[in-house]
């Protein structure tokens, strides 16, 4: 199955579909007209041998590239060599940070900051 993702006039994912195997080939033609869709769609790939990264809704068709980019975080963040947004200071080692924008820094985060919610 294919994956297609509807574009809209800001260049935004709107909603991705899925496609029949036999329609890969005209995407567009298939959602647009043989659905009667209509829009403009773009094929994506989970794996990202398609257009860098999995279009979701929210994320933005890069058409200069032609490559799918998710949301920049932050202003001053910007674009590695894979099409995914870094920040200017490189994350610690360790899975306990989170950035801190006004200080443009990371901040380590302990257990007791975490939050858990009980389904009780």
């Amino acid at each position: 199955m294919a994956h297609f993702a509807e574009i809209d006039s800001e260049n935004e994912v709107i909603r991705v579909l899925v496609v029949p195997d036999s329609e890969e080939h005209r995407g567009q033609e298939f959602l647009a007209d043989d659905l009667g869709l209509g829009g403009f769609w773009v094929q994506t790939s989970y794996n990202g041998n398609i257009r860098a990264n999995f279009a979701g809704i929210g994320c933005f068709y890069d058409e200069t590239n032609d490559v799918f980019l998710f949301p920049k975080p932050f202003d001053n963040w910007v674009l590695n060599d894979v099409w995914l947004w870094v920040p200017p200071v490189a994350k610690p080692d360790g899975v306990n940070w989170e950035w801190d924008q006004e200080n443009t820094e990371w901040v380590a985060i302990s257990s007791d900051d975490y939050r858990f919610v009980s389904n009780d």
